[in-house]
């Protein structure tokens, strides 16, 4: 088991917290605070350890001078000191005097947040590419480091493993509930074990399906990636999503586990990808070359309910429709609504899956909504994310 901020004394101590603000803005307002809320544990326990608290985030990309101005932390700071009911510092610098003076004057018990680390990508994407010195910098500010940033745990920066190189060093309570929710989960699962894949390619589940195939009792295959399956079936699929190049791949599977993979049986099509274009629901042997399939149908929503009802754990990574569009959101409002009612432990992927969950109304129903949509996906293809890796053991 990693080290934990359990594991430190905190007090007095300039505690460099890496959290995961990366929240949807419009016009510099926040619309949705779900992921500042998942850190405030760590937070607060920093908090009332009498920590000197430093908190780093990234919050978009930054390519361009005006990327900082629309990408600035300030209304985060805003919406933290209103979350924690208290003043939090916001230092509109990323390095330089003025940041190092404001820390060096905390009180115990006081919260800093420092602006956009990506902003340090505007020279040479030092912060994405882990610069050495960028890292060696940031360490120096701090006494610990705690990394709660699971939605970047996957990626070698040098706000996570470029300073946990140089800082003893932690997770937080975030990091530590997902890992332990969704490995234990992989690892040793109560069965039946179901696991429900979507999204667009193949090609971005390859390493999912490899990893999961050995360990699920089921994989269920739906979104865009479930189309070249169909046509590894030599099934005709229209102008739906073809992963070509994986088609080979897909055929192998379904030659292996031709009882662990579950196909759609029907598709909602449609002849743009728009909500007023002309719907209809047909078997998948009878889509026509015109078509495109943006949906599971209801005949493939209750074969999967089949399998679901009969599961003691669930994991959900991609959509099963272009849930966008209210034309071809049934397929996965109604796994929403089957995975909310349903006994097992149910884990859903963060990204699209995660935000399709919330927005349906169904949060509050599932076990687990993991806030790495990328993190996620490679702890189910069984990789060792970087930075988490970094930290030591206890």
């Amino acid at each position: 088991m990693k080290k934990t901020i359990k594991d430190f004394n905190l007090k007095g101590k300039k505690v460099i917290i890496r959290v995961d603000f990366n929240v949807p803005m419009e016009n510099g307002v926040i619309t949705d605070d779900n992921r500042i809320k998942e850190s405030l544990r760590t937070i607060r326990y920093a908090i009332d350890s009498g920590a000197k608290v430093i908190l780093m985030s990234h919050l978009g990309k930054v390519k361009t001078i005006e990327d900082k101005e629309k990408n600035t932390l300030k209304p985060v700071s805003v919406r933290l000191s209103e979350l924690l009911g208290m003043d939090v510092i916001f230092v509109e610098e990323t390095k330089g005097e003025k940041l190092k003076q404001a820390i060096d004057n905390l009180d115990n018990g006081q919260v800093l947040l420092m602006e956009n680390t990506r902003y340090e990508d505007l020279d040479g994407k030092k912060e994405s590419s882990n610069d050495p010195e960028l890292g060696k910098y940031w360490a120096s500010l701090g006494d610990i480091f705690i990394n709660d940033a699971f939605g970047t745990s996957h990626r070698n920066h040098a706000s996570n493993v470029g300073i946990a190189s140089n800082l003893e060093s932690g997770i937080g309570f975030l990091i530590e509930k997902e890992l332990n929710t969704i490995s234990k989960n992989i690892q040793n699962p109560k069965r039946p074990f179901t696991v429900i894949l979507g999204g667009s390619k193949v090609e971005d589940k390859i390493g999912v399906i490899n990893n999961l195939v050995k360990t699920a009792d089921y994989i269920l295959i739906g979104g865009g990636m479930a189309f070249t399956f169909l046509k590894a079936k030599e099934l005709e699929i229209g102008k739906s999503l073809l992963d070509s190049e994986n088609i080979s791949f897909c055929k192998e599977m379904l030659g292996r586990y031709q009882d662990k993979i579950i196909l759609p049986v029907d598709v909602v099509t449609g002849l743009e990808i728009k909500d007023d274009t002309t719907v209809r629901t047909c078997l998948v042997e009878d889509i026509k070359p015109n078509e495109i399939g943006l949906d599971i149908g209801p005949e493939t929503v209750k074969l999967f309910k089949t399998y679901l009802d009969k599961s003691n754990t669930i994991i959900w990574n991609g959509p099963v429709g272009m849930f966008e569009l209210k034309n071809f959101s049934v397929g996965t409002k109604s796994i929403c609504e089957i995975l909310a009612c349903s006994n097992a432990t149910t884990i859903v992927g963060g990204g699209d899956t995660g935000s399709a969950v919330i927005n349906f109304g169904y949060k509050d129903k599932i076990t687990h909504i993991s806030t790495g949509g990328g993190a996620s996906l490679e702890l189910l293809e069984g990789k060792k994310l970087p930075g988490i890796d970094i930290i030591k053991n206890r």
